[in-house]
């Protein structure tokens, strides 16, 4: 992101917090007591050059995978919960009289995220999942809209949800938003989420942090996740 651009959105948060502090935004959901973490999208084809999914590159190989691959540790020695989220569709005909994926391809090229291609929606193996770990297929930007995973949140005790991946302003804002519909806590980790457009993470982050769940850094997200497991040590 440019700097000029990082400076116009530093205004413009500033005179937003003014706005939403006077106005009772802002306030903490905070951490409970069992979480998970719900990764969204940190398969191949947004995470790997040459889609049109892709995200921005350096921030995904310096920052996104490297907090990831922390924040994973932390879950795993903790034995705690870890779902790992990707979207693929299995009739990608535009023309046919049926298809799983709805309306979208109308609006976006999700029809190149074909089923049958695994390698294009599996998760990329800087980050890839581990015995004892889920993956979830959905086929829409929200992580709950008709998919199990409010059920299997709630059957193993989660009250709160980390959420990393992309993007930003469309899978990963809309996980959050459903997640505190949902009665979860969400916690965005900050390092941890990306997206394709400059400027997009910076602002849905902050508006996400106003009203729909908490941004923390992935060292305060790792120091919760290792109270945890001490705790039940």
């Amino acid at each position: 992101m440019s700097q000029d651009l990082m400076v116009m959105l530093e205004q413009a948060f500033e005179e937003s917090t003014k706005l939403y502090k006077e106005r009772g935004f802002q306030r903490r959901v905070g951490f409970g007591k069992r979480p998970a973490l719900v990764s969204v999208d940190l398969a191949n084809a947004w995470t790997r050059p040459g889609n049109p999914f892709t995200c921005d590159q350096e921030k995904m190989d310096n920052e996104i995978i490297p907090g990831m691959q922390k924040l994973l540790k932390a879950f795993r020695a903790a034995n705690l919960p870890v779902i790992h989220v990707t979207t693929a569709y299995e009739i990608t005909d535009r023309n046919a009289s049926f298809t799983d994926m709805g309306l979208w391809h109308n609006k976006i090229p999700i029809d190149v995220v074909n089923l049958a291609d695994k390698e294009l929606w599996a998760i990329d193996s800087r980050i890839a999942p581990i015995e004892g770990e889920y993956t979830l297929l959905k086929k829409r930007a929200s992580s709950f809209h008709g998919t199990e995973l409010a059920g299997i949140l709630r059957a193993n005790g989660v009250d709160t949800i980390l959420v990393t991946g992309v993007t930003a302003c469309a899978c990963v804002r809309q996980t959050i938003c459903d997640g505190i519909a949902d009665g979860f806590r969400p916690i965005a980790v900050k390092e941890c989420i990306g997206d394709r457009v400059p400027g997009a993470v910076a602002w849905n982050l902050f508006d996400i942090d106003a009203k729909f769940g908490d941004v923390e850094s992935v060292d305060r997200c790792v120091d919760y996740l290792n109270t945890i497991g001490q705790s039940r040590s």
